[in-house]
């Protein structure tokens, strides 16, 4: 992982739905760390340093350092709660991580050579039915993302889970569909594909009518 994230945090004491809007109206975002065999800690967190960190794909599948005070503890994002209508983020939840524990994550896929890959120059379109997995692993060995590498991928071919390439250390959950296909190629549609219309001279014959 080559991006280093820095989450700056502050203790918060009142819980509820009071306390939460509070926070938000002074611009945080109300959270929680757990896990890490230690009690949770409720935080809160300047809304627009976090929103800025999300704009970024590895914040989502990437080890962070959290800062509380003078701590600073490896977390992971595990739950985020946006608002339904407006681009403000309601709640954040953070998991403590153990160097020693397998986490178990969800990291997204990255499909590489697609406009290169051979049935796509011969006219084909690719379909993605999948884009993240779960995986589980040491916290040493998550990935930022799973490559799809399509470069070989003729009209006809689908890659499925159980073909994608993963990382050393990191492995499939049990909950994945490994027969699930992740992405294929198929044949581009033309207009003789769809049917046109039987051309004719415009009159009508005999016993024809027109209505």
């Amino acid at each position: 992982m080559s991006e280093t994230f820095e989450v700056i945090a502050g203790p918060r004491s009142g819980g509820g739905k009071g306390a939460s809007r509070r926070l938000r109206r002074e611009g945080l975002v109300p959270g929680i760390v757990y896990g890490g065999h230690k009690d949770p800690e409720m935080i809160s967190l300047p809304h627009n340093e976090l929103v800025q960190h999300l704009e970024s794909e590895a914040f989502y599948s990437s080890l962070l350092d959290l800062k509380l005070g003078d701590t600073v503890s490896k977390v992971v994002l595990k739950d985020l709660q946006r608002h339904p209508a407006k681009p403000f983020i309601l709640h954040v939840d953070f998991q403590r991580v153990s160097m020693e524990e397998k986490l178990r994550m969800t990291v997204p896929l990255h499909f590489e050579n697609e406009a290169t890959a051979k049935g796509v120059k011969l006219g084909g379109k690719a379909s993605h039915n999948v884009t993240e997995v779960e995986v589980t692993c040491l916290p040493k060995d998550l990935p930022e993302y799973i490559v799809v590498d399509m470069a070989e991928m003729e009209i006809g071919d689908t890659v499925h889970v159980s073909e994608l390439k993963m990382p050393a250390g990191v492995e499939l959950t049990s909950s994945v569909d490994l027969d699930a296909p992740v992405v294929m190629i198929h044949a581009g549609y033309s207009a003789s594909d769809v049917g046109e219309e039987p051309e004719g001279d415009g009159e009508a014959g005999e016993g024809d009518s027109i209505v």
